[in-house]
């Protein structure tokens, strides 16, 4: 029996009326916001007043810490900032399943934190899921071979579809990328039309740095192909191949995951899940390695900036 979920948000009113400056605002409480973050895993903020992408870009600014800069991408973003960026351009109708952010790459986001610009009218929740849990929860037989051995991501860009490799790694000169993935294990293999295929192994279970509890840390199923819409994977499919997919995850030996697998890990996420809508103005701060989060689909106009900070080395 699954035991009940472990995930919770906390929650701090910046109160009755918005403050006058929201960064200076959370400057004065940016300890208990912190400690809120280390006690829960998550915090939002509500009552902030935030009314613009200055005013948001430089509150989220003020609580990551140390930016980070995303490399690596699967979806395009809008920049605004040192490790501040809009929330990824993805389908309003698809969702993107639990993950923990940049979670393939070498270096990490310790910590996210999320401002909520244009609320939608409908759905599009960032929820969150306490990673501890999910891991407690999966079946060892499945888990243990991903703790010992770690999990494989595939990618191939190329100009049809997907993010461009010179969006996802910030330069057009491929020497560059080569430079990149050679001090990040990354496997790289270019084409003569100048498509990319990736390949790396990360670990699939991480120690949280201030805590020391194992979390599940990966993109194993929201990377999968049996996590894209049925119509989408098999037109891919059909025109790429299999090995052309814009990206898949596999075993640590190349092994594929079956359906079962992959829908059991989402079921898993499931059931430890904790939602709360969007309002205009909130702010969330998120502890990136102990809970993933998601998007839900949606209806209406959606805008949410996001920070990434504190840089982590799985």
């Amino acid at each position: 029996m699954t035991s009940p979920t472990t995930t919770s948000l906390a929650r701090l009113d910046a109160g009755p009326t918005p403050p006058a400056d929201a960064a200076e605002w959370l400057t004065g409480h940016l300890d208990q916001i912190r400690a809120s973050v280390a006690g829960h895993g998550a915090v939002l903020v509500r009552g902030l007043g935030l009314d613009g992408r200055a005013a948001a870009s430089a509150a989220l600014r003020q609580v990551i810490g140390e930016a980070v800069t995303e490399r690596e991408g699967f979806a395009p973003r809008d920049r605004h900032g040192d490790g501040v960026h809009s929330s990824s351009h993805w389908p309003a109708d698809q969702p993107m399943c639990m993950h923990n952010e940049l979670s393939y790459a070498a270096e990490v986001p310790g910590l996210m934190a999320f401002a909520c610009l244009t609320p939608p009218t409908r759905g599009g929740v960032t929820a969150l899921a306490d990673t501890r849990a999910v891991l407690r929860d999966l079946p060892a037989e499945l888990t243990e071979p991903f703790r010992r051995d770690g999990w494989l991501l595939t990618r191939h860009f190329n100009p049809l579809v997907g993010l461009p490799w010179q969006d996802a790694f910030g330069t057009d000169d491929p020497k560059a990328v080569d430079e990149y993935a050679a001090r990040n294990a990354i496997d790289v293999r270019w084409d003569a039309d100048g498509g990319l295929h990736t390949r790396q192994l990360r670990p699939a279970v991480v120690t949280h740095p201030g805590t020391g509890d194992d979390c599940w840390f990966n993109q194993i199923a929201f990377l999968n192909e049996w996590t894209m819409a049925p119509e989408v994977r098999e037109f891919l499919t059909q025109e790429f191949g299999p090995e052309g997919l814009p990206f898949n995850t596999f075993h640590a030996d190349g092994t594929p995951l079956d359906r079962e697998t992959v829908d059991l890990i989402n079921e898993v996420y499931e059931q430890h899940t904790v939602r709360e809508p969007w309002q205009r103005g909130d702010l969330m701060v998120v502890d990136n390695i102990r809970m993933a989060h998601s998007r839900e689909p949606y209806q209406g106009e959606r805008e949410i900036l996001v920070g990434l900070g504190e840089p982590f080395r799985p």
